[in-house]
């Protein structure tokens, strides 16, 4: 008998489930339900259980840790090529960051003791989700470096074609507040960053929408972090291609 796959699992635009073998997302995916990601809205808490696994469409979610005085800087960005509940795939329930939904849409949830009782017993599931970490980790240590060595717009570049990549549209709500906390920078610094990248009409910016007119362009402002991320998610969801690079 052929399998098919659930309707919540074809309709996913996930990557990380639409590379599963179709009976390993038919068993994650059992207990899973729909769900509307608000912008802000927050999927886990600091130090607090995290409820559920989430598995994104064409929403994003930043992992924001905590820095002091109320304060808090993005350390990583979460889209259709991941999950968000992480510290669960290692049998954590809690950590100090939380993780919030800059860009709105859907995807699917599923709770924290299912995912982990599926992942304990299904040794194919847990081989998938460990491959992911790794280029998440990958990603969150790209990014700190980044940080370190690389100007605001250069970093402003990167997070907005990494956004686009996620999204799948040219236009995304976005504020210069929001995207100061997600590069960890003053707001007088994005607005410098996106007004150049503007001015030289790769993007358009107004009324909290961000338009990417020219993404050739924009990756010419990016520093080599963008292409060293985005090849690294490339290696997990399509191997056969990155041999070829």
């Amino acid at each position: 008998m052929q399998f098919r796959p659930t309707r919540t699992a074809e309709r996913s635009r996930n990557l990380l489930l639409n590379g599963l073998e179709p009976r390993d997302s038919a068993t994650l995916l059992e207990g899973a339900e729909p769900v509307t990601l608000e912008l802000r809205r927050v999927l886990y808490a600091p130090n607090e259980p995290i409820g559920h696994v989430y598995f994104l469409n064409n929403a994003v979610a930043s992992i924001i840790a905590p820095i002091g005085n109320g304060g808090g800087v993005e350390i990583g960005t979460i889209g259709n090529e991941g999950l968000v509940g992480l510290p669960l795939l290692f049998g954590v329930d809690r950590e100090p960051a939380h993780a919030i939904v800059q860009i709105a849409d859907g995807g699917v949830r599923i709770p924290a003791a299912s995912f982990q009782e599926i992942v304990s017993r299904r040794a194919t599931i847990r081989t998938r989700l460990l491959r992911y970490a790794q280029s998440y980790v990958s990603q969150v240590s790209q990014s700190s470096a980044c940080n370190r060595v690389h100007s605001i717009g250069e970093r402003c570049a990167r997070w907005l074609l990494m956004t686009h990549d996620r999204v799948g549209a040219d236009v995304f709500p976005l504020t210069h507040e929001f995207l100061a906390l997600m590069l960890g920078v003053r707001r007088a610094g994005v607005t410098v960053a996106a007004g150049t990248l503007q001015k030289a009409g790769v993007i358009e910016y107004k009324h909290g929408h961000m338009r990417i007119v020219d993404r050739t362009g924009l990756q010419g402002f990016s520093c080599p972090c963008y292409r060293i991320i985005r090849d690294g998610y490339a290696s997990l969801h399509h191997p056969e291609t990155a041999a070829r690079a």
